[in-house]
């Protein structure tokens, strides 16, 4: 598939999809809104107000999205007992995260009292950042993986110009790429999270939240197009 529209459509019909466009405009909006906080007060009010509908928008499209945290530990735990190990702490976080974000969002729209948004924002943010540790270990430990399988395949093929060995070497290294990906992704949400649990001037800073946010979006975007 050649076509840039045609890649966009089905890009943008995935719930992943439409949740890596809304977090390019919340965190673009929230870059804005402190550049021009002072010198453009209207400017950044409206800025303010876009940030806070993407963010309340992206929470209603993740509904029932703890579930896949479920599904996964459900239908491929892991390879290994360490994998299997590492794959319930993290979708266990994850999945609190997703839970507990639907009330955030309800108490944040006034369906439930607003006294419970703090709370709930504290247990989400903190299952998050608990499952993000143990995918970026996941991670890096596949990654470690690939690399030493792609060093075993080049030394020990007889003939490193065959096409099975480009192959399975061009395959290791797509991996790795998404694999780092998905590791800049997490750490940049982690940050996010835990300007939530611990505020501290670095993780609060409107540029530190904007640029993780964005790094966290463009990463999702790139493993999510189709190729």
């Amino acid at each position: 598939m050649n076509d840039t529209v045609d890649k966009l459509v089905i890009f943008l019909a995935k719930r992943d999809g439409i949740d890596k466009l809304v977090k390019t405009f919340q965190y673009v909006s929230k870059l804005v809104h402190w550049h021009v906080e002072a010198a453009h007060p209207d400017a950044a009010h409206k800025a303010k107000q876009w940030e806070v509908a993407s963010g309340l928008s992206r929470k209603a499209f993740r509904s029932g999205r703890f579930l896949t945290g479920f599904n996964a530990l459900r239908r491929n735990p892991g390879s290994t007992p360490t994998f299997r190990f590492l794959a319930v702490l993290a979708n266990a976080g994850e999945m609190v995260y997703f839970f507990f974000d639907h009330f955030l969002w309800l108490s944040r729209i006034g369906v439930l009292d607003a006294k419970l948004a703090r709370r709930m924002s504290f247990i989400s943010a903190f299952g998050e950042s608990f499952g993000y540790i143990f995918f970026i270990i996941s991670d890096f430990i596949m990654i470690k993986g690939g690399v030493e399988q792609e060093r075993k395949l080049i030394t020990t093929s007889t003939d490193k110009s065959t096409d099975d060995v480009k192959a399975s070497v061009r395959k290791i290294r797509e991996d790795r790429v998404m694999r780092l990906m998905a590791v800049a992704a997490n750490v940049a949400d982690l940050i996010i999270a835990v300007a939530d649990i611990e505020p501290n001037p670095f993780c609060n800073h409107a540029v530190s939240l904007g640029i993780s946010g964005l790094v966290s979006a463009w990463a999702g975007w790139y493993r999510n197009w189709p190729s």
